[in-house]
């Protein structure tokens, strides 16, 4: 079977976009190399794209077949990038239009969560300027009141990735604070409870999903050093929990990547309390491929090496079906 895959993807042109200019350019260089380095070991023609605003231009002149997508961040990971490939007719691996969007406006994706009976944390948006939903004056102040939910609260931009801008707030003097940094990095923020417990992960990779990995962050919690820094964090697999409680989070991981409509891979993040029920946090639709990233943690649990990752990720994207 991989053989017929590596024949097949032998007679492509694989271009690997990456790098953009978004706050999560560094990572995107990291995970572009990364891939980069895999097709090149399985002999895949390919060239390299550091993305610009004339990606257009770039794809173009490039001549590919068909685009791995090791971009992180706004314009790469939020349907925008999608959109310019599906115009160009050019088959990309990873979520389409939508599904992008939606997983990237994490506002958006937790009304998906909750009409879909799924659970997720308590939350609350808010605009710069005061909550689009509603009218008076009074309720366009509250965004600087503390959520009627208790506390711990957990502070994020919109639509960023990779822990950017996330502020945890314990105390009220806090809180402002938390917001105003936000709002420099999004127009738009979300605020939602902190939930004490075990914090793990689900990939997804056609389909069905891979073993459940924990994470043991070095820091208060998985913020950007821990995330990208050689040893900011400790990558349990299997995650340290009953198999019952596994077997929910796989579930729950895979309902919400199916309700989001999400194609191909990702990546659910999930908070386990004391209680046992997993609860949802986020879904990455391009996750890191970097030498610390946890999508391929969980591939190489499942007896996938860094390369039968990389290959079935493009086999998905160059199926028929897909």
């Amino acid at each position: 079977m991989i053989d017929k895959r590596l024949n097949e993807m032998r007679r492509k042109r694989v271009g690997v976009l990456f790098g953009g200019w978004s706050a999560e350019r560094s990572i995107s260089l990291l995970s572009g190399a990364a891939v980069c380095r895999a097709l090149k070991r399985m002999k895949i023609p390919h060239a390299t794209i550091d993305v610009t605003p004339r990606a257009a231009d770039q794809v173009r002149r490039a001549r590919i077949d068909a685009a791995f997508l090791a971009m992180h961040g706004p314009f790469g990971e939020d349907g925008c990038l999608q959109g310019l490939l599906d115009i160009l007719g050019i088959p990309y691996t990873g979520s389409r239009v939508l599904a992008s969007a939606v997983a990237m406006h994490k506002p958006t994706s937790k009304r998906i969560f909750e009409s879909a009976g799924l659970a997720t944390p308590p939350w609350i948006s808010f605009m710069r300027n005061g909550n689009p939903l509603t009218l008076s004056q009074r309720e366009r102040e509250m965004c600087w009141e503390l959520p009627r939910f208790p506390g711990p609260w957990v502070v994020k931009p919109a639509s960023q990735g990779s822990a950017i801008g996330v502020r945890i707030v314990r105390k009220a003097t806090e809180w402002r604070g938390a917001l105003k940094e936000a709002f420099k990095l999004d127009e738009e923020i979300l605020v939602e409870q902190m939930v004490a417990g075990r914090e793990i992960t689900v990939a997804v990779l056609g389909g069905r999903t891979l073993p459940v990995i924990e994470i043991v962050p070095k820091h208060a919690f998985y913020d950007f050093h821990s995330k990208y820094a050689k040893g900011g964090s400790e990558h349990i697999v299997p995650a340290r929990l009953p198999a019952p409680v596994l077997e929910k989070a796989s579930r729950l991981a895979l309902d919400a990547f199916r309700a989001v409509g999400c194609r191909h891979f990702g990546r659910v993040d999930i908070m386990v309390p004391k209680s046992g029920k997993p609860t949802l946090l986020e879904i990455n639709t391009l996750p890191g491929l970097t030498d610390t990233s946890l999508l391929p943690d969980a591939a190489k649990a499942a007896g996938l090496s860094f390369d039968d990752l990389i290959l079935e990720i493009l086999s998905l994207a160059l199926a028929k079906k897909a």
